[in-house]
Parts: C-alpha cells; structure tokens; sequence
C-alpha cells in the first residue's frame, strides 16, 4: 500500500458551543413525517421508521394525513415535514381523550413568526401546529434549567391542562444538532428504562 492509496479526509469544523440554541417542549407522542412531492399532487406520511399506509398506520396518522392531504399539501407546501404526533391512546396523552390528536411540527425556524407563535395558516388544518418554543437565546446550562424548572412548576405548553410534561429539545444552531433532555430520569438511557419498565 502506498501513499497514493489513502483518500484525503478533512476533519470537520468545529461549532462554537456558545451559539444560540432554540429550546422546544419534547413531547411524548411518536415521531412522524408528511411527504409532499413536488408538484403537489402526492401526500404520503411515515414514523422514525417505515412508510405509514391505512392498512399499515402508526396511532391513525397515515388515516389522518390522508383525510387532510389538498390541505396540507397546500399549508406546507413540497418536502418532508417532520414533528411530533401525540394525544389521545398515544404515550401520556396529554388528556386528550375520544380520538383527538395533533401534529405538532418540529421547523420552529419555518413554522413561527420568530417570537415562537405558529403562522397562521397552520390553523387551516385541523390538529396542525408547531412544538412550542420556550426560549431562543444563547446557549447555556442556566436557561435550560430555568426551562425545566417552569415546565415542572407549570406544566405542558402543548396541552397547558398536563402537568406531566415530558422534557425538552435543545436545537444548537451552530452545530444544527438536536439534543434532548428528559425531566424525570434524563440520567438513565434509554435502554436501562426499558430494562426497568
């Protein structure tokens, strides 16, 4: 082997840690994606895992995108738009009950009008909105301890009537990395919390 045989690889700028972070309710559904396709004429849905059908649905999202799909398509527009989908018989629930669930967006930087409230025309479709953002400044450990604090003390911004909520997002714009932090057992992997469950 020679010198010729190695493939030059750069190692990767490195983000600066004190940037400004966008920092967003976690909440405890299950994580899902619209599909619109270019031209509109397609609407397609799926979990973190596989494409979602009505035979093969994920808590009735794929029922619910395809009810609503000239809607969406139109409100969002070509591309895939990920979030969270949550509510009634789906993890804690939030105290949604009869069926009623949501499509919370995880884009705060597309979907709010830069003070974290959701554009309006997100109101056009039923149970279509934006996680809520709780704070957008420059990172440090004291706000997302501030954060955690007022989500335990006050309970959900999602469904403001749960006082369980799950945790946090931390977006680092910087690095455009996501990070999470739970408020009950954020020390335990989740792996162990399977063990124990």
């Amino acid at each position: 082997m020679t010198l010729a045989d190695f493939e030059f690889r750069a190692w990767p700028k490195t983000p600066r840690l004190f940037r400004t972070v966008v920092i967003t309710e976690k909440i405890d559904g299950t994580n899902a994606c619209i599909y619109v396709n270019p031209d509109r004429s397609a609407v397609g849905a799926q979990s973190r895992n596989r494409t979602l059908t009505a035979d093969d649905d994920n808590y009735g999202f794929a029922a619910w995108v395809t009810e609503n799909a000239d809607a969406l398509a139109d409100t969002l527009g070509p591309g895939y738009h990920y979030g969270e989908w949550w509510g009634s018989g789906i993890q804690r629930g939030y105290g949604l009950v009869g069926g009623e669930r949501r499509f919370s967006l995880f884009n705060t930087g597309r979907w709010t009008d830069g003070y974290g409230a959701p554009l309006d025309e997100l109101a056009q479709v039923d149970g279509l909105d934006v996680v809520p953002v709780l704070a957008h400044r420059t990172f440090d450990e004291h706000t997302l301890r501030e954060v955690i604090d007022d989500l335990k003390e006050n309970g959900s911004y999602a469904e403001p009537e749960w006082m369980a909520p799950e945790g946090i997002v931390v977006f680092h714009t910087a690095s455009r990395q996501v990070y999470k932090v739970l408020i009950d057992s954020d020390e335990v992997s989740k792996t162990e919390l399977a063990v124990v469950a």
